[in-house]
Order: structure tokens, then C-alpha cells, then sequence
């Protein structure tokens, strides 16, 4: 017995009949390809112009936190602005409210408040903010432009030991 015709047919085909005739076509099987990011909307970002406002206007309902290192605090920051080194004390902002008063010397930022994260360039002030909201913090926000930006607009910088009427602008 003689096979006069052998037909291979690809895995995921539909089955072909009558194979002379008819082509037979893969199965197209859709691909849902979609970008999911981790940016925090732009609602929660504040710019040189609303932290000015901040400082020219405090209110006991926003807290600035700088979470630059004690070294880079010292240099100088943002008037109103308290010091939580992210790098060094990662578990600050989940500490209690006892604890955290006695390793910083201020009480801690109380979850309702607004709390305003900045740095140097914004990359741990983002962190912070990822660990704020772990720790039940509903009102974060984020100062992007952090210190260089500050600085390079020509904001008011105050330095350990300053009295509120000698800030100065970056232009020394």
C-alpha cells in the first residue's frame, strides 16, 4: 500500500478537510500588552512656588519633612522644614510616637496632617512617601524639585543655630 499523500500540519492549526482546497491558517491568539506604572498622580506633587507659600504662610496642618542625611540638613534647608534621614532611619515614620520624639527631639508628624516630603534631587523623598503611606499616612505629598530646585530659584535657606530673620537666599 503506497501513501500518496502526507499532510503535516503546524501546531494550532484548525484542522484542514479538505486540504487541496483550503489553506489552512494559524490561530491568532490576542496579546493584551499594557504598561502599568508606579508613579503616584501628579496631585500629590508640589512645586517651588506652593513650598514658598508654605513658608511664607506656615500652618499647623502641613509639616515639611526633609529627609536628606543630618550632614546635608545642616548645610542648610527649607524654613518650617524638620529633618527624618530616610537613608540612615528607614523605620523613623513607623516608630511610635514616644519612641520617635526621643531619637529625634519633636514629636512625630501625626497621620492626618499633610506631610511633604523633600531631598536633595527627589529620589528619597519618594521613598519616604512609599513608606508614609505603608504606615497609614493619607495626606502625602512630594516636593520633586527637592533642595536643588529650592536653591536654584532662589529660595530662603535657614541653617541650624539661625534665627528666623537671617535666612538668606542661595546667592550668598
Amino acid at each position: 500500500m503506497a501513501v500518496r499523500r502526507v499532510m503535516f500540519l503546524p501546531i494550532r492549526t484548525r484542522p484542514c478537510f479538505r486540504a487541496s482546497t483550503v489553506a489552512c491558517r494559524p490561530i491568532a491568539r490576542p496579546v493584551i500588552t499594557q504598561r502599568w506604572h508606579s508613579t503616584p498622580p501628579q496631585n500629590n506633587i508640589y512645586d517651588f512656588d506652593q513650598i514658598k507659600g508654605f513658608t511664607e504662610s506656615p500652618s499647623t496642618e502641613t509639616i515639611i519633612i526633609d529627609v536628606r542625611e543630618p550632614a546635608e540638613f545642616e548645610e542648610g534647608y527649607i524654613p518650617g522644614a524638620v529633618n527624618i534621614p530616610i537613608k540612615s532611619q528607614p523605620d523613623a515614620i513607623l516608630l511610635s510616637a514616644e519612641d520617635f520624639e526621643d531619637r529625634f527631639g519633636f514629636p512625630k508628624p501625626e497621620a492626618n496632617k499633610e506631610v511633604v516630603f523633600y531631598c536633595r534631587s527627589g529620589v528619597r523623598s519618594n521613598a519616604a512617601a512609599m513608606l508614609a503611606q505603608q504606615a497609614g499616612y493619607q495626606n502625602i505629598k512630594e516636593y520633586r524639585g527637592s533642595w536643588n530646585d529650592w536653591r536654584a530659584k532662589g529660595g530662603k535657606e535657614v541653617r541650624p543655630g539661625m534665627s528666623t530673620g537671617e535666612e538668606s537666599g542661595s546667592e550668598r
